[in-house]
């Protein structure tokens, strides 16, 4: 019943709607006489003579750059066998929906009528002035062993047949790092191999090009062992030939340190896997159902590291780790090859990916709390957004010092950017902010360190040298969350406010404190008292410049978070009320929204000092403020008390500040309605402009806002900024991810360089202050 519910629902999902699942889309406009002109006859003319003098130049005026063929015959279609090319479509069609998906390639699939190699080859050949690249898919060996190499003789595109090699280098990959956790050395491993066909001949050869010894392999293909004592071999398999006995799969297996499945399910059990080596590594890819389960492996042996094709169990070798990024560095600098070196460019950037922390989205996509490199984690997962910006560079560096690369990337970080961009990742601002904050990391307090997520952003941050992070909070708890989850503190102070240690230093804070605060509800008693509160501790370290700033707010409402800084830091010099900000990460860029967190009903005046603030805030991003100043009025619309307090405070910014650019009150649709603008209120400072931060009139507003935008995906939310406090300490939301964390800890660092004037590195440099801070962490 199960399995026709499924059948159902896939016919449906291939046939609603517009049948398959690609079509093509203009690049261009393409609506008026003049467009269709340009497009076509008559403009089409010229660029076609700029081609037939620089034929180069085709890259230039077509889509062949970002054009790639997914070809096949139908003759070896998943595990349906030759099936012929209209059945094969739909699988062309999904993979040319991954393309895209994952490196924005376009792609034509096409499907073609012939078995025949020498004609197939022909054929192909003959598409080259069209694609800037071709992916053979599902055609059956040998004829693809000889298909693949002639056209990568013939042809100077990119070339890879995606079943081999797509295969070898994510297996390739996962048994890099299955050694290394296994303590292995890749040329004393022995090998048996289930399976003889395209895959299995192009995953030796690769791991052989990574160091295995080709003496150690055992393979075994439907009929027993490639022995010596056959005659039935092709030349391929008479390069791993085994001398000696001729043993069967459970004999060879034996002792093995590693088993490659890419045969068919069952041919292993749990009994075979007991009489392997120490530590083995079982990689069983055969699809639909492995060549042993996940469940009698791993229940044979606990030494075992286990590896399948599947989704549904960790270690998945999926070859969408590959090939789309493959490409998309080989057609970035015009590769006239996929070679060897670019393979193992890949395998090599894959195989160091998986040892990086994993970040939040994927932990969320996977329904882990936390994924860490380990025995059930030895690749990285295919929904990874970093796997484009690693592996596409890796691979295009590889083509241009092998000499195959006819446009070579001169600006790696702008081809990274460049990459992020493609897929909507428009974060240009955050990684703007994280090169500054790399240029002079700050100390940043974490109040709430007894958090997973505290400890793994600040290793992150640690790591990528964003910040030196302080950890607070009881030690013994802290180090016990970091080695359950595999996160690496040992190079964090951490302090526990309330230990007897630190008495000296929480008398020392609270003494300043209850100067501060001494006529204002505080006495000395609760003065010390509150020293033990992490936040009032945290605070009072920014306070004393024993830290740069602070960060707290994952598991404690905003208010209880909020009040210490203001009681213990205080508001900078002319500012009367702080204000929160959000930054909205959209595909169009950064919209800035204040306030959204602090203040419910500001007075004009009020508003005016929030519209001020969030204005000088924005160009610290080196962005130009261009402010709306929100409500359900424009331009006097309605005569309530409301529209006319928005207009007094937008009256009150241009005295204050003549130069900046801000219009109101208005409604949200006339702010980005730039045609609306122009032809109802041609007066409006905003015509023609791009608006990127609106101020809205309460509370309520800018909060159901923000949360609006946040819930329907219409942005990634960093924040809240909070606005107007003399030194640096922000306020993250309950329950922020990893990545939010990471953001707000990026702006405290910014913010912390503008107010401090003194570089934290020349503190650390000069002082050796980190190495003495965890020495006084560790006595403590």
């Amino acid at each position: 019943m199960q399995n026709d519910l499924r059948k159902q629902q896939a016919l449906e999902y291939h046939a609603k709607g517009r049948p398959g699942k690609i079509e093509v889309i203009p690049t261009k406009e393409a609506k008026t006489q003049r467009d269709l002109s340009l497009a076509y006859s008559p403009g089409v003319a010229v660029p076609c003579l700029e081609i037939a003098a620089n034929p180069e130049d085709v890259y230039k005026y077509t889509a062949k750059g970002n054009l790639v063929a997914v070809i096949s015959n139908g003759t070896a279609v998943l595990g349906l066998g030759d099936i012929g090319p209209e059945a094969g479509k739909p699988v062309m069609e999904g993979k040319a929906v991954l393309f895209k998906i994952f490196a924005d390639i376009d792609v034509f699939d096409i499907e073609i009528n012939e078995k025949d190699p020498e004609k197939f080859i022909q054929i192909v050949k003959s598409l080259e002035p069209t694609f800037g690249g071709i992916n053979l898919e599902d055609i059956k060996a040998p004829e693809c062993f000889i298909i693949e190499k002639k056209l990568k003789e013939v042809m100077k595109i990119p070339v890879m047949h995606d079943d081999q090699h797509g295969t070898a280098i994510i297996s390739a990959a996962a048994l890099l790092n299955a050694c290394e956790i296994q303590k292995k050395k890749l040329d004393k491993v022995k090998f048996v191999v289930s399976g003889a066909g395209a895959a299995a001949m192009a995953c030796m050869k690769l791991y052989i090009a990574l160091g295995a010894r080709k003496e150690n392999f055992r393979v075994f293909d439907s009929k027993g062992l490639i022995h010596e004592s056959r005659t039935d071999l092709d030349e391929l398999k008479m390069g791993f030939v085994s001398g000696g006995k001729n043993l069967s799969l459970a004999e060879g297996l034996k002792d093995a340190d590693v088993f490659i499945g890419l045969s068919k399910g069952g041919v292993l059990n749990g009994d075979m896997i007991k009489t392997m080596a120490k530590n083995p590594i079982v990689f069983a890819m055969a699809n639909p159902d492995p060549e042993i389960s996940w469940e009698e492996a791993t229940g044979a042996r606990k030494d075992i590291i286990m590896a399948t094709g599947r989704s549904d169990y960790p270690n998945q070798v999926n070859n969408v780790l590959g090939f789309p990024y493959i490409f998309r560095g080989a057609l970035d600098v015009k590769a006239t090859q996929i070679n060897e070196a670019m393979k193992l460019a890949a395998v090599r950037a894959l195989a160091d990916l998986a040892k990086t922390p994993v970040p939040d989205i994927v932990n969320m996509a996977y329904n882990e709390t936390n994924i860490s490199f380990g025995e059930h984690y030895i690749i990285p997962k295919p929904l990874d957004p970093r796997l484009l910006s690693t592996v596409a560079p890796a691979v295009a560096k590889a083509a241009i010092e092998s000499g195959v690369a006819k446009h070579p990337v001169t600006d790696w970080d702008a081809y990274t950017n460049d990459l992020n961009k493609r897929l909507g990742l428009d974060n240009q601002v955050m990684r703007a902010i994280g090169s500054k904050a790399r240029k002079d990391p700050k100390r940043i307090v974490f109040a709430e360190a007894d958090n997973v997520k505290i400890l793994k952003s600040a290793q992150i941050i640690f790591d990528e040298e964003l910040g030196y992070p302080i950890l607070l909070g009881d030690e013994a708890k802290i180090r016990s969350i970091a080695a359950e989850n595999g996160i690496d503190i040992d190079d964090l102070p951490i302090f526990d406010p309330r230990s007897d240690a630190l008495e000296e230093k929480r008398n020392q804070y609270a003494e300043i404190f209850f100067a501060k605060r001494g006529r204002r509800g505080f006495n000395a008693y609760e003065a010390k008292k509150v020293m033990k509160d992490r936040n009032y501790y945290g605070c009072m370290m920014v306070e004393c410049g024993d830290a740069d700033a602070m960060i707290s707010g994952l598991s404690k409402n905003y208010p209880d978070t909020i009040r210490p800084a203001i009681q213990t830091i205080g508001t900078e010099e002319g500012v009367t009320k702080i204000a929160g900000m959000y930054m909205m990460l959209t595909k169009k860029g950064p919209l800035f929204l204040a306030d959204t967190t602090v203040n419910f009903n500001p007075t004009a005046e009020e508003l005016a000092e929030i519209t001020l603030l969030a204005a000088r805030e924005v160009r610290h991003f080196n962005i130009t403020p261009r402010i709306a100043m929100l409500s359900y009025s424009t331009f006097g619309s309605s005569d309530s008390p409301e529209a006319k307090l928005v207009a007094r405070a937008r009256k009150i910014v241009k005295e204050k500040m003549p130069s900046l650019v801000v219009d109101g009150e208005m409604q949200a649709s006339v702010a980005f309605n730039k045609e609306l603008m122009k032809e109802n209120y041609p007066f409006s400072e905003l015509i023609d402009k791009d608006v990127n931060t609106l101020i809205f009139p309460n509370l309520a507003s800018g909060n159901i806002a923000y949360n609006l935008m946040k819930e329907l995906d219409m942005a990634d939310a960093v924040g809240p900024i909070l606005l107007g406090l003399k030194k640096p300490v922000h306020i993250l939301q309950l329950g922020s991810s990893v990545r939010s964390i990471i953001n707000m800890a990026q702006i405290a660092v910014v913010d912390a360089q503008i107010k401090s004037k003194v570089s934290t590195q020349e503190i650390v440099k000069r002082s050796g202050w980190w190495k003495r801070l965890r020495k006084e962490s560790k006595a403590v």
